[in-house]
């Protein structure tokens, strides 16, 4: 037996565990006088006491020489003096097919305090966005199981979508249909910055037990530290990964990207960096980019990834929709005046857009999609006149026809909250309703 290498990691191995000690709490922010960290590396911070178990910290930045830590949970028994003990790596979660049907924290630790299961791997939360050469080319479609969005917002395996509204038009809703409804292998929801309530609730009702069976839940509440609810997405996103690289199709479903925005906001804050657009800091700007372009393909498998962006007071040109709608390869705008006439999902086709829906559609799908996008413009060009009476009909071939066939159109596109309907009966619908039949 070959002894050397063993010899050599013990010659290379330091006896001497070194420790870091608090000098300073300033609201979430943490300073410490040592220990050798990187950025991005966990640390612990052992209480006063020694009951308590130590509190798990991130090095988030440096100051001085001294470190800048930011905690993952509450800051309790935590003083002057208190020991900081360094890991030397980054954040790491455990990810396996054991995990399909559980619901987790950021952390990768069942949220119900039950044991993880068995033969599942250590995977870094941080990775880095394939190599753009290397990502195959969208050239299929994925089955949604909307009719508005399978028929007219065709979208493709790995592609990538922006949900865009203000609060209570239905985003968490219209996840739970695609989560129930869709033709992909598994789904990883990520519920970050919600309300305690609304998590188990999204679970039981709009998820149901047929779409837990297949999904993976990351849930990081409003009340947690900002760390915690970052590190949601990260760990999210990171599981999706880990089965994209057994080349499975995954849905990636974030709800919301604002709220990972708002949490990033909270720690460049804290550490120091100057606001800029609307109080957001440059490194939520340098973040959703690294973020968001981890999803899509890679050699082997896809992660089809729908972000919801949740738009203060319905203005859909605020800083993080811009940045948003500019990363991602489509957006679909959920339009409050449509939920508020009951139509559901209240998607506004006309504002929305898939771009790879024309690489992944045949010649007559394309062409039903644009006559129905088509009669939809023109109604809603003339709606004023139309409504008040003022047009006469006969008038315009065109608008006559699209008052004709507007009250089909809207019944097409609505559905119900359980309703299940595959991509092909979708296009059949379309083609049978533009037909006549």
């Amino acid at each position: 037996m070959n002894i050397q290498p063993l010899l050599k990691a013990i010659d290379q191995s330091n006896p001497y565990k070194k420790y870091g000690k608090v000098i300073r709490v300033v609201g979430i922010m943490i300073e410490s006088q040592g220990p050798e960290a990187n950025i991005g590396d966990v640390c612990y911070i052992h209480a006063s006491t020694s009951a308590r178990p130590p509190v798990l910290s991130e090095v988030v930045g440096f100051n001085n020489e001294k470190i800048i830590l930011m905690p993952y949970s509450e800051l309790t028994e935590i003083g002057p003096g208190c020991l900081v003990e360094s890991e030397g790596r980054p954040l790491s979660v455990k990810i396996g097919r054991g995990l399909i049907g559980k619901v987790v924290d950021s952390l990768g630790k069942n949220l119900d305090k039950t044991d993880l299961p068995k033969g599942l791997s250590n995977y870094l939360t941080e990775q880095t966005p394939p190599n753009p050469m290397l990502r195959q080319p969208i050239n299929e479609p994925i089955q949604v199981g909307v009719k508005a969005i399978d028929s007219l917002l065709t979208v493709g395996k790995g592609q990538r979508i922006g949900i865009f509204a203000g609060s209570g038009v239905g985003k968490s809703t219209l996840l739970g249909m695609i989560a129930r409804n869709s033709s992909a292998d598994v789904n990883v929801i990520a519920l970050i910055g919600e309300r305690g309530r609304e998590v188990r609730e999204f679970i039981e009702k709009d998820l149901g037990k047929e779409g837990l069976k297949k999904s993976i839940v990351v849930a990081a509440t409003s009340d947690q530290p900002a760390l915690m609810r970052i590190k949601g997405a990260y760990t999210a996103t990171a599981i999706s990964e880990y089965f994209r690289d057994q080349g499975l199709n995954v849905n990636l479903m974030m709800d919301s990207v604002t709220r990972v925005a708002m949490a990033q906001r909270e720690v460049g804050l804290a550490t120091g960096e100057p606001p800029t657009t609307k109080g957001y800091t440059p490194s939520v700007f340098a973040t959703l980019p690294k973020l968001l372009e981890r999803a899509g393909t890679n050699e082997v498998g896809t992660i089809t990834a729908f972000y919801t962006v949740l738009v203060d007071g319905d203005d859909m040109n605020e800083p993080i929709a811009d940045t948003v709608r500019g990363i991602l390869d489509g957006h679909f705008i959920m339009d409050r005046k449509l939920a508020e006439r009951g139509q559901f999902p209240a998607i506004n086709t006309l504002k929305s857009i898939s771009r790879i829906m024309n690489q992944i559609t045949d010649k007559e799908h394309k062409n039903l999609a644009q006559q129905m996008r088509s009669l939809l413009a023109v109604y809603e060009e003339n709606s004023e006149l139309i409504q008040i009476g003022a047009y006469k009909r006969g008038t315009d071939p065109e608008i006559d026809r699209a008052i004709n066939f507007y009250p089909k159109i809207q019944s097409f596109l609505k559905q119900e909250i359980f309703e299940t309907i595959s991509l092909e009966d979708s296009i059949n619908k379309m083609k049978a309703l533009l037909n006549g039949g």
